[in-house]
């Protein structure tokens, strides 16, 4: 008799040993449990370790962790009908366990999805160059949209990033030819700019040079000594007249002087024989 209480005793131990482990439920510091006991929800507990009814409860672990979902490539034709492909990056949180849990069945499916059909959607509302340019305002009307949908299943989108935008071939072509060109009509305003300013300084040179001849005699020297050095050669060029003026001058007068003292020198030979 006292050998069967022994071991009804030690089995009743054993279950309560097995009923105590299977109603301890541990939580890690970024989960939440959510519990319902019979069906009917009880609350959401953690960090740490708790008991859990067992046979008659459930519990699902909801992780409080920023998730990087990436949304599949997804083909859009944009308002100037433009086919093109987009990926992009949504970041969220659970901020409400009970709420992803009771009000949606599996919230990072839902947001997948929303994300993609909010992708499309606005992304058809825009244009491609619009696209490009103001990347940072598309993606904070999707991060709005996106989390107003979300809000309901305890889900906040923190931020949704427009990761790659694939062009078609033609597109692309397009866009380099446009550039191109854009390049081109900067170089001519900058060259005929470059050509004003240059004009604008010969003018005054010149206006310079006028007032001073001997500047522009110099600078005509300059100019062929500077053709002279570039390229091994002969130049002949005429002098300015006022440059041998003097020295035809000189000439002139050295070649009178000699003719004058003759005719003197006759003259008063001729008045000495008269006396």
């Amino acid at each position: 008799m006292s050998t069967f209480l022994l071991t009804g005793l030690g089995a009743i131990v054993l279950v309560l040993v097995f009923v105590a482990f299977s109603a301890m439920r541990v939580v890690q510091q970024y989960e939440r449990g959510v519990i319902f006991v019979l069906g009917r929800l009880t609350g959401a507990k953690g960090p740490g370790l708790f008991l859990v009814p067992p046979f008659i409860s459930r519990m699902n672990k909801v992780d409080l962790r920023i998730v990087t979902l990436t949304v599949p490539p997804q083909e859009v034709i944009t308002r100037d009908n433009v086919t093109i492909k987009v990926t992009a990056v949504i970041y969220f949180y659970v901020v409400d366990p009970i709420a992803a849990v009771v009000n949606v069945v599996n919230f990072n499916q839902a947001t997948t999805q929303i994300g993609q059909t909010t992708l499309r959607n606005v992304l058809g509302q825009s244009e491609l160059d619009e696209l490009l340019a103001e990347r940072n305002k598309i993606n904070q009307k999707l991060q709005t949209i996106i989390d107003e949908h979300t809000a309901r299943w305890g889900v906040k989108v923190t931020a949704v990033e427009i990761k790659d935008v694939e062009l078609p071939a033609t597109m692309q072509r397009a866009m380099a030819k446009q550039a191109e060109a854009e390049r081109e009509k900067r170089a001519k305003v900058i060259h005929a700019a470059g050509e004003l300013q240059a004009s604008a300084s010969l003018a005054q040179a010149a206006a310079v040079m006028s007032t001073q001849p001997a500047a522009l005699q110099l600078r005509y020297l300059q100019t062929l000594t500077e053709i002279a050095v570039e390229k091994n050669s002969t130049i002949i060029f005429p002098l300015p007249i006022d440059v041998l003026a003097p020295v035809m001058d000189l000439l002139r007068h050295q070649a009178s002087t000699p003719a004058r003292e003759p005719l003197n020198g006759s003259r008063s030979s001729e008045q000495a024989m008269s006396r």
